[in-house]
């Protein structure tokens, strides 16, 4: 499909999870006309599928802040399909659980209300460069796109080689690689030579952070206390601790050594265990948990999928820097940045800033008055450093809830934050259609 004789200015999304459905509805509110969202497998939100924790922590202001900016879609979205709020778990105060199970169709009924187009199992294969700009992506079935304004937010996992390579090789997890072909970076394919994260010892990559566990392999017992609480904390076997794979995880919240002596347990719809993984020999043998299985990834017992394999050097209006002039990214793409919030902030800033691009207007950068400004500028200028490149970056924990704690950017008074984003002359900014 080539460009149209007459169409108006459009915007190509290359990737649809949290990100890319984020960067979607912010293109279309600043009035983008044509916006076209493109997904490699057969469904969006691509690890929201098994997600389901926002505002713990520091994400509440995210959150909040976004909700003020005008950009809060789908955290309103998450909020309307949460089975628990206000939720502590060791390391994360007033979690909001949404259903994994229903976040999906909720989220793509946001998109395609928008008046996004969306098209599923179209995998970016090909970039074709023209005067310094992208002029168009082709897709596997050789269907060629052209726009004006691309944006990249195809993440950091796999491809399985790198899985095999750095991790534990394919584990067959949600990102479903095999079957629906690996990410490609539309970054790459453009010529951006892109960066790869490390763990804290140096080593590539970082391991994802958690499992899913099929509710009807669980003793009925322990799901009623679960589905009651929202969370529920089952300790392992003295012989069956291992702390020493707490710092392979990708969010490193979950790093404390509670997560090595316990199984903790959250109640998503499904079942989420918030640990690298346990060999499975060893997960039977906790109350309730005698028969078993990991429904995500289906390898779970031997570890999780590998992430970090690209980022994309951007600037704090999530342009990406290098050969091409008409790219933005957002997610993984942008950063060491861990999480569906954070994946929502960089989307949405950068779908909302290759709208100004495309009708050339000057691109927005938030203030570091607000913690979602702060957080894309720290994790920029750190990740100039070979120290900033072995840490990961979460308004959840680890370092930059400490930041935002230190700054005074910590808030869950909703008024507070509202007044924040006010003060930075801000209100409502990413609902407002360009003039």
């Amino acid at each position: 499909m080539g460009a149209q004789g007459n169409r108006g200015q459009r915007i190509v999304i290359v990737g649809g999870g949290w990100s890319g459905c984020a960067a979607a509805i912010a293109a279309r509110q600043a009035g983008a006309e044509d916006v076209v969202l493109l997904e490699r497998t057969d469904s969006l939100l691509g690890t929201g599928l098994v997600g389901g924790i926002m505002r713990n922590n520091g994400r509440y202001t995210a959150a909040e802040e976004m909700i003020a900016l005008g950009g809060g879609a789908l955290f309103e979205a998450c909020d309307e399909n949460a089975r628990h709020t206000n939720l502590a778990f060791p390391g994360h105060a007033h979690a909001t659980i949404y259903d994994v199970g229903r976040i999906e169709r909720a989220v793509k009924d946001r998109v395609l209300g928008a008046g996004v187009q969306v098209w599923l199992q179209a995998r970016v294969n090909g970039a074709e460069r023209r005067n310094g700009s992208i002029g168009a992506v082709t897709l596997e079935n050789a269907q060629r796109i052209e726009a004006d304004v691309f944006v990249d937010t195809t993440g950091s996992f796999g491809p399985q080689s790198y899985c095999t390579e750095y991790g534990n090789g394919c584990v067959m997890c949600v990102m479903r690689c095999p079957t629906f072909g690996p990410r490609a970076s539309l970054a790459a394919l453009a010529g951006v030579t892109e960066r790869v994260g490390r763990k804290a010892d140096g080593t590539v990559g970082a391991m994802s952070g958690a499992c899913e566990l099929p509710k009807d392999m669980i003793d009925p017992e322990v799901v009623h206390e679960l589905e009651a609480a929202g969370v529920l904390v089952l300790p392992l076997p003295s012989d069956a601790v291992d702390e020493s794979k707490l710092g392979a995880k990708v969010c490193q919240q979950y790093s404390s050594a509670e997560y090595a002596h316990n199984v903790v347990l959250l109640d998503t719809g499904r079942v989420k265990l918030m640990t690298t993984h346990v060999p499975l020999a060893q997960l039977r043998r906790v109350r309730g948990l005698a028969n078993v299985r990991y429904g995500d990834p289906y390898a779970g017992t031997i570890g999780n999928s590998m992430r970090f394999a690209a980022l994309s050097p951007r600037d704090d209006c999530m342009q990406v820097a290098g050969v091409v002039d008409n790219l933005f990214c957002g997610g993984e793409k942008a950063g060491l940045l861990v999480g569906h919030t954070e994946a929502i902030v960089t989307g949405t800033l950068a779908g909302h800033n290759a709208a100004r691009a495309a009708a050339g207007r000057p691109l927005l950068k938030l203030p570091a008055t607000l913690a979602v400004g702060d957080a894309i500028t720290h994790v920029r200028e750190s990740m100039a450093t070979p120290e900033g490149m072995g840490l990961k970056y979460t308004f959840s924990g680890a370092g930059y809830f400490e930041r935002m704690k230190k700054l005074g950017l910590y808030s869950t008074d909703r008024a507070e934050v509202a007044r924040r984003v006010e003060a930075a002359g801000l209100a409502g900014v990413f609902a407002r259609a360009l003039h």
